[in-house]
């Protein structure tokens, strides 16, 4: 099974550079949280891009739409593509204001740290008891350890998008003991968690 898995996760990523070379896009989930913290890779791809890059994906791809969760999604083999189109999705923040404003990093287009939160902590809250709902916490964990997070920038997304999401990322980091997936014990997390609470 782990060989499995890692066997995806390399044709993930080597996919995934293929399209990020060829199409306009501004990558997001797990693979965008591993390019900021180099912690757990992804398996998944997740991705946001304008009406005209679509209509190139289109051409190329067979693409399905997802109408109940507003995304498209390229299904090749054991690889998952979910593709999110401006005026049109809304993965925790909407798609246009996500490709207004990425950086660069390691040569992809991401989204600033604190949006990729944002986006991050919605899936979360929308896949929660589940594998992947554990995935999303390691990613959450994951970005709340970088130094260069500017709270008050998270916050102001948070006014303008969700008000709700600081005091239950707030609950989130209270009610979680350590994230063994990123070696960090009790101690470790005991200490991480009071300096994220006092800024939550």
């Amino acid at each position: 099974m782990d060989y499995y898995r890692d066997t995806v996760t390399q044709e993930s990523w080597k996919f995934l550079e293929s399209i990020a070379k060829t199409y306009r896009l501004v990558l997001i989930g797990g693979w965008a949280v591993w390019l900021y913290t180099h912690r757990l890779k992804s398996k998944d791809i997740d991705i946001v891009v304008d009406l005209p890059t679509l209509g190139k994906l289109k051409a190329d791809f067979t693409v399905g739409k997802n109408d109940r969760l507003r995304k498209y999604e390229i299904r090749k083999g054991p690889l998952s593509v979910d593709i999110y189109v401006e005026h049109w999705s809304v993965p925790g923040i909407p798609a246009e204001e996500i490709l207004k404003a990425p950086r660069s990093l390691e040569g992809f287009r991401v989204p600033q740290a604190e949006m990729l939160l944002v986006t991050k902590h919605v899936a979360y809250l929308s896949r929660q008891g589940s594998s992947k709902g554990r995935k999303d916490l390691v990613d959450i964990v994951s970005l709340l350890t970088l130094d260069r997070l500017d709270w008050r920038h998270y916050h102001r997304l948070c006014r303008r998008h969700d008000s709700s999401l600081p005091k239950k990322l707030k609950e989130l980091i209270s009610g979680t003991t350590d994230v063994v997936e990123l070696e960090l014990n009790r101690h470790q997390f005991s200490r991480y968690k009071k300096i994220w609470l006092e800024k939550l």
